[in-house]
C-alpha cells in the first residue's frame, strides 16, 4: 500500500523548498506563488472530504476558466477523487448524461446554471452540487474558506484513477477514458524533459482547461517543471502578443497561431520566446512556414489523444518538419498497422497508428466491451488514426479510420486530398468528406475555404484534382464556403459535414 499521492507527489516535487516562487500571473497582473496555490488545492480537498468525498468517487466540473478551478483539479486528486472536467459549453441535457454515467458524489458549476443543473444532479444521485464562478467564489470557494489548513493528499497508488474524460461523442455515446495517476504523472514529466521546461520558463496559457491540451499537458508540465504560467481566462491575441516579450513558451491550437500571424506587433512581441507548441488539430505547412518567416521561430507539433495523452513530438532540438507530428515519446511504442490484420505496414504505406506505454488510459468508464474493441490484450491502444511514418521515423497524420473514403471499392484517404487543393492558389484551407453514392458507394466531396471571397474557382480546383489525383480520388463534388465548422479546440467536425451532404446524391 502506498504511502503518498502519486500524482499529487509528483507535481509537487520540483517546487519543494520554493513556496515564495511564482506559480501564475493572471491577465490583470495577481500573482499567486506555488505555495499558496497548493494550500488552496489542500483547503478544497479538505472541503470536498467534509462533503463525503471518498478515494475513488467522481466529482464532475463545468465551470469557468480560473486559477480556483486549477486548485479544484488538483485538490480533488489530493482528497483521492476522480476529476471529471466538462465542457462549459455542454448543455443541461448533455451534462445529465454524464452525470448520470459517472455518478459522481459531488457536481460543480457556476452559479448561473445551478438552477438548471440542480433537478438534474438530484436525479442522477449527486450528493453535492456546488458552484464556483470564473472569479473563484461559490459554495464551493464557502467550503474551502471553512476548511482546516494543512490537509494531507490521501494516498493514491500509480494504477489508481485520477480522471476520467469524455471523448467528444461525434460517432455515439461519449465515452468516459479512465485515466491514472502514472498515465498522467509519467506523461507530464516526460514532456517536462522533452520540451526542455525548467523553474525559469513563463508558459502562456490561454487553452480552455476542460482537455486534455490544456489541464493535463500545459498544467501538468508548468506544476512538474516548477516553472510559472502567465494565466489567461481565453486565448485573446492582443493579450497574448502583450505577453510575450516577458514570458518564454506558448501552448495553442492552430486557430492560435493564424489568427496572431495577423498582427503586424508578431515580430517583435515574439523576439524572447523560447518555444511555441502546437496541437489539438492539424497544422497547416502554410502556416507553419509563415510563422517561421515572420518569427524565426518554427512550431512544434505533436500529437495526442483523449486516451492516451500525448503520443508524439516534433524534437526540441532538431528539424521541426511541417505536416508532421515527429516520433514516439520516449517510453511510448507506436507502431503502424493494417487496420484488418493488425500487422505492422511498411513506410511510406499508410495505417493505423497503434500506442502503447505509460501515457496509455486503462479503459472507458462502464464500457467493457468498448474498451475490448480499441485496447488490445496486449497494451496496444487502436487510435483510429491513419498514419505514415517515413524513413527518418517522422509520423505524418493521414486522417481518422472512420474518415477514411471508399469509393468504387478503392481507398481514399483525405489527407492527400486535402494537401493538394490547400496549395491551390486562392485556398487557404479544405476538408475532404464520403457522400453516399448510388453507383460509388460513396463519393468524394471537397469543402473548400477560399482566402478570400472570389480569391479561387471551382475549375482551377477541379484541374489541380484531374493532373494530381488518380481519377478515383478526384473530388466528385466541390463546396465553396466561408469557413469550415470546428469544435471548441479547433478541430475540423467532419461529422457536421457528412451530415450536410448526405443527400447530395438522393
Amino acid at each position: 500500500m502506498t504511502s503518498e499521492n502519486h500524482l499529487v507527489a509528483a507535481l509537487r516535487a520540483s517546487s519543494a523548498g520554493r513556496a515564495e516562487a511564482v506559480f501564475a500571473r493572471s491577465a490583470n497582473g495577481a500573482m499567486l506563488s506555488y505555495g499558496d496555490f497548493f494550500a488552496g488545492a489542500e483547503k478544497i480537498a479538505a472541503a470536498l472530504v467534509g462533503l463525503g468525498v471518498q478515494p475513488g468517487d467522481r466529482m464532475a466540473v463545468q465551470i469557468d476558466k480560473s486559477l480556483e478551478a486549477l486548485q479544484l483539479y488538483v485538490g480533488a486528486v489530493m482528497a483521492g477523487g476522480v476529476f471529471l472536467p466538462l465542457n462549459t459549453g455542454y448543455t443541461a441535457a448533455e451534462v445529465a448524461y454524464f452525470l448520470t454515467d459517472a455518478a459522481p458524489t459531488v457536481a460543480v458549476c457556476d452559479p448561473s446554471r445551478h438552477g438548471d443543473l440542480a433537478p438534474i444532479a438530484t436525479k442522477a444521485g449527486v450528493a453535492h452540487l456546488m458552484t464556483l464562478d470564473g472569479a473563484g467564489e461559490g459554495s464551493l470557494k464557502d467550503a474551502a474558506d471553512a476548511a482546516n489548513a494543512g490537509f494531507v493528499p490521501l494516498p493514491r497508488g500509480e494504477d489508481d484513477l485520477a480522471a476520467i474524460l469524455y471523448t467528444s461523442g461525434t460517432t455515439g455515446r461519449s465515452k468516459g477514458a479512465m485515466m491514472s495517476h502514472r498515465n498522467l504523472a509519467s506523461n507530464a514529466s516526460t514532456l517536462a524533459t522533452l520540451w526542455g521546461f525548467t523553474k525559469d520558463d513563463i508558459l502562456i496559457h490561454a487553452l480552455p482547461i476542460f482537455h486534455t491540451h490544456g489541464l493535463f499537458v500545459a498544467t501538468n508540465v508548468a506544476l512538474m517543471s516548477g516553472c510559472a504560467l502567465h494565466f489567461m481566462p481565453k486565448f485573446n491575441a492582443d493579450q497574448v502578443l502583450t505577453a510575450m516579450p516577458n514570458a518564454t513558451a506558448l501552448m495553442g491550437v492552430p486557430t492560435f497561431y493564424t489568427r496572431l500571424l495577423k498582427s503586424p506587433e508578431l515580430a517583435d512581441a515574439s523576439r524572447n520566446m523560447r518555444l511555441f507548441i502546437s496541437g489539438s488539430a492539424p497544422l497547416l505547412a502554410e502556416t507553419h512556414d509563415q510563422w517561421r518567416d515572420v518569427t524565426g521561430h518554427a512550431i512544434l507539433e505533436r500529437y495526442g489523444m483523449t486516451e492516451t495523452n500525448m503520443i508524439t513530438s516534433n524534437p526540441l532540438d532538431g528539424d521541426r518538419r511541417a505536416g508532421t507530428v515527429g516520433f514516439p515519446l520516449p517510453g511510448v511504442e507506436v507502431k503502424i498497422t493494417n487496420p484488418e490484420s493488425g500487422d505492422a505496414v511498411p513506410n511510406g504505406e499508410p495505417g493505423v497508428i497503434e500506442v502503447r506505454g505509460p501515457n496509455v488510459f486503462s479503459g472507458y468508464w462502464n464500457m467493457p466491451e468498448k474498451t475490448k474493441e480499441e485496447l488490445r490484450e496486449n497494451g496496444f491502444f487502436i487510435t483510429g488514426d491513419i498514419a505514415v511514418k517515413d524513413e527518418r521515423g517522422y509520423v505524418s497524420i493521414v486522417g481518422r479510420a472512420k474518415d477514411l473514403i471508399i469509393s468504387g471499392g478503392y481507398n481514399v484517404y483525405p489527407k492527400e486530398i486535402e494537401l493538394l487543393i490547400d496549395e491551390v492558389d486562392g485556398v487557404l484551407e479544405s476538408a475532404v468528406v464520403a457522400a453516399p453514392h448510388p453507383d460509388f458507394g460513396e463519393a468524394v466531396v471537397a469543402v473548400v475555404v477560399p482566402q478570400a471571397p472570389g480569391s479561387v474557382e471551382i475549375e482551377a480546383i477541379q484541374a489541380a484534382a484531374s493532373t494530381g489525383l488518380a481519377r478515383f480520388k478526384q473530388p466528385k463534388h466541390i463546396e465553396l464556403i466561408a469557413e469550415l465548422p470546428r469544435n471548441t479546440m479547433g478541430k475540423v467536425q467532419k461529422n457536421v459535414l457528412r451530415e450536410q451532404f448526405k443527400t447530395l446524391y438522393k
